[in-house]
């Protein structure tokens, strides 16, 4: 197991244990969340955890029932007690990134509806400004070319995000995704406003005032960073 990877299970472990008997709880997408599934599916299993869960991706759903983890629909919960998940990247008022997997809608939807959440993540992704990894925006098909067309007049240099067997990428809505090169940014809240008021736009991969703790390695520990409460 790479150095990496042993950090992801660190932190996926650490936040595993902030599940408590009855919550609900959602289940992120990517590969540090991935962690954090199979440390939780260990628990439920050990301790008996009667938990409720809601998925952000059709990934994890196949993930966390192969582990007797049982998944709900996000319309069948009154409320997500906890949300963890991973990002691509953050900065220091806990603004980030997301979607590089391609689940920014389903993600963003349910970390709406989650009275906390928490994201796992290795020391890279911490960021004194956003932008250095492309913000990804999720688009209808419809059109999409005439989107992408007012991205690249603005600057933001958007690729239309393809498999590696050169077929578009489509989303778990069937949407398309158009990574933006947008360079470090001062005010991602003007942009991601900015975005979502393009006809066509779907969602976009700024995630603005959503997380409450951020956990990353620290020398075989975790650290466990805390937005402040203004």
């Amino acid at each position: 197991m790479s150095q990496q990877d042993m950090e992801k299970k660190l932190v996926g472990e650490a936040a595993a244990s902030y599940v408590e008997d009855g919550m609900t709880v959602g289940l992120g997408s990517g590969s540090t969340a991935t962690e954090f599934v199979k440390a939780l599916a260990k628990r439920v299993t050990s301790e008996s955890l009667k938990i409720k869960t809601v998925s952000t991706s059709g990934r994890t759903t196949k993930l966390a029932t192969s582990l007797g983890i049982d998944v709900s629909d996000l319309n069948d919960v009154s409320s997500i007690d906890l949300t963890v998940d991973g990002c691509d990247e953050f900065d220091p008022t806990f603004n980030g990134i997301k979607g590089g997997g391609g689940a920014l809608l389903f993600e963003k939807i349910v970390a709406a509806q989650s009275t906390k959440n928490i994201w796992v993540a290795d020391a890279s992704k911490r960021k004194q400004q956003l932008g250095a990894f492309p913000l990804p925006v999720e688009v209808s098909p419809f059109g999409f070319v005439h989107v992408q067309e007012r991205l690249k007049h603005q600057g933001l240099k958007p690729q239309l995000r393809c498999l590696d067997n050169g077929e578009w990428f489509e989303t778990d809505s069937h949407n398309y995704i158009l990574d933006c090169h947008v360079g470090t940014t001062q005010e991602p809240e003007r942009l991601s406003v900015w975005l979502n008021n393009l006809a066509g736009v779907v969602e976009n991969g700024l995630f603005i005032n959503m997380v409450d703790e951020v956990i990353i390695p620290d020398n075989g520990e975790v650290t466990v960073l805390k937005k402040a409460v203004i």
